[in-house]
């Protein structure tokens, strides 16, 4: 079973990547400038997994390996921005304010300081 599961993360997480890829380099993004490719990714993402997980809750039964392959998998490969703003509004509408609070503000402040912290250890 685990294979099974493995394999269709696997498979929705290199489609992801390549259409990140190739989203990449058919928007410029240039240097110094808003980061569009990028934005448009993340954006588009959330708006993929929000639909997958709407299609879910209707259709709970294929669930399972849909949820595995395009959400977990093609939307990871494609963005981890959905996955976080997905969390974040699970944690909203279960009125779990405070760790939506945190989670938020941390992500950024730790992930912005992780990414400083990381170029400035290479130099």
């Amino acid at each position: 079973m685990i294979i099974k599961q493995l394999i269709l993360v696997g498979v929705g997480g290199g489609i992801g990547s390549i259409f990140r890829f190739l989203i990449s380099r058919m928007i410029p993004s240039m240097q110094g400038h808003f980061p569009w490719a990028t934005f448009i990714i993340n954006i588009t993402g959330c708006f993929i997994i929000g639909f997958l997980i709407g299609l879910m809750f209707k259709h709970p039964a294929s669930a399972e390996n849909i949820k595995l392959l395009l959400v977990a998998g093609f939307c990871g490969g494609f963005t981890t921005f959905s996955t976080f703003s997905l969390e974040n509004v699970q944690m909203y509408q279960s009125g779990n304010y405070l760790a939506l609070v945190l989670y938020t503000t941390l992500s950024v402040i730790l992930g912005f300081s992780a990414v400083f912290l990381g170029l400035i250890l290479t130099k």
